[in-house]
């Protein structure tokens, strides 16, 4: 075969898979092992030796590909498992007793079970094999009539289940996976800003099962035009754009003290330091009302947080910053270009972040706000020296455009 002609050939039939790493592979496989292991062994302790009954079902095997190896895809969301198992596990049963033709029941419980389960939103491929154990899994299975539904299928799915939330939990993927928050759309414009609806216009346009769930796609896209964008950006450095004159706080400072500074300077945080201006955290609005119970007299620290303290720290609470204060906070460089400011930014969610120098010391604060502004000025002068946006309708565009990516990406 002519090579030129051989390796498009292989590309098509070659799956474009994200790069993982060994680690990540050696956790799906470990997960998958003790999943189908403990699965297998409760089954079968509570079935008892030379029981007639399967202990498990082939099926487990495909659901433990998407539970360990994908668990943030929608087919491996609880519901899709427990839904799609029992809905395929009833409509096989069923099939099965209605025609007497194996193999014409087999294709009815399959087309049925897949097209039940994207009724009810619980659509899971292993699901189809269970619709097919059913039909196909011989007397033993046929005598266990709609008992199949509940044993194995259902004690199978729990027990996998219930072993797939703890393992990716204490490995690090959280499980059930939780969607990405989608960004507040962006204000039209004239720009090319994506927004909430154009994504769910394309959606309906594709009319196909997407392997990602939508807020986790929209989450994805915004981070792709947020690239775009710092790529685009000039050499400007971190230390042009943040602001000098900082308030902060000791960490012994009593919440009202915090509560004072942050109205009093009508800002929205405040760095935490210590002697030496290192910073050991910042207090934010958001962790005085979470993090405190508030009366008459301002915010202070409730039972639940004081126990929540002792035990973590070993030692009581004092109601003070350190308190209630978000530690180990991402810290910027003062050469750092906007770019890698606006990824960083973007990647936790915030809105403004400490700037430290020389020591760790605290040498600014640079705010989300003023960043915008410098990427809108940025394209706009980028704008007027290009010759296809000499107008000035086309340097307004290019800021709404700046502006609109931005605030897509950073929300």
């Amino acid at each position: 075969m002519n090579a030129s002609f051989s390796r498009p050939l292989l590309r098509r039939l070659l799956p474009q898979q994200a790069p993982v790493s060994v680690r990540e592979r050696v956790r799906a496989a470990c997960g998958a092992l003790l999943g189908l292991l403990a699965t297998g062994l409760v089954a079968r302790a509570a079935l008892g030796n030379g029981a007639a009954l399967p202990a498990l079902i082939a099926p487990m095997g495909a659901s433990a590909v998407l539970l360990f190896a994908v668990p943030s895809s929608p087919l491996a969301q609880p519901w899709s498992i427990v839904g799609g198992n029992l809905i395929a596990a009833l409509v096989g049963v069923s099939v099965g007793h209605l025609v007497p033709d194996p193999l014409v029941a087999a294709g009815l419980a399959g087309g049925l079970a897949i097209g039940l389960m994207m009724a009810f939103r619980c659509l899971h491929p292993p699901s189809g094999a269970v619709a097919l154990t059913a039909v196909l899994g011989g007397p033993a299975i046929h005598d266990l009539g709609y008992g199949f539904v509940l044993w194995p299928v259902g004690a199978n799915t729990l027990l996998i289940l219930g072993v797939a939330v703890a393992f990716n939990n204490l490995t690090g993927r959280s499980y059930p996976h939780a969607p990405a928050a989608a960004p507040a759309a962006p204000a039209p414009s004239s720009g090319m800003g994506l927004t909430s609806g154009d994504i769910d216009a394309a959606l309906k346009d594709f009319d196909q099962v997407l392997d990602i769930g939508r807020g986790d796609l929209e989450a994805l896209l915004r981070r792709a035009q947020l690239s775009a964008l710092v790529r685009r950006s000039g050499p400007e450095t971190c230390a042009s754009i943040l602001t000098r004159d900082v308030v902060a706080i000791a960490p012994e400072a009593p919440l009202s003290e915090a509560l004072a500074l942050l109205r009093r300077h009508h800002i929205k945080m405040l760095p935490v330091t210590d002697e030496n201006a290192r910073v050991l955290g910042v207090l934010t609005q958001t962790d005085l009302m979470d993090k405190a119970e508030w009366d008459r007299r301002g915010p202070r620290l409730g039972l639940a947080r004081r126990w929540q303290l002792t035990l973590g720290r070993g030692r009581a609470p004092h109601g003070c910053a350190a308190d209630v204060m978000t530690p180990d906070v991402v810290c910027l460089r003062p050469e750092m270009t906007l770019a890698e400011v606006a990824v960083r930014m973007a990647r936790g969610g915030h809105h403004h972040l400490p700037v430290v120098g020389p020591e760790d010391r605290l040498c600014g604060v640079v705010a989300q706000s003023d960043l915008i502004e410098t990427l809108v000025v940025q394209a706009a002068t980028r704008a007027s020296t290009d010759s296809s946006r000499t107008d000035a309708a086309g340097r307004a565009r290019a800021g709404d455009e700046v502006s609109s990516d931005l605030a897509a990406g950073l929300a």
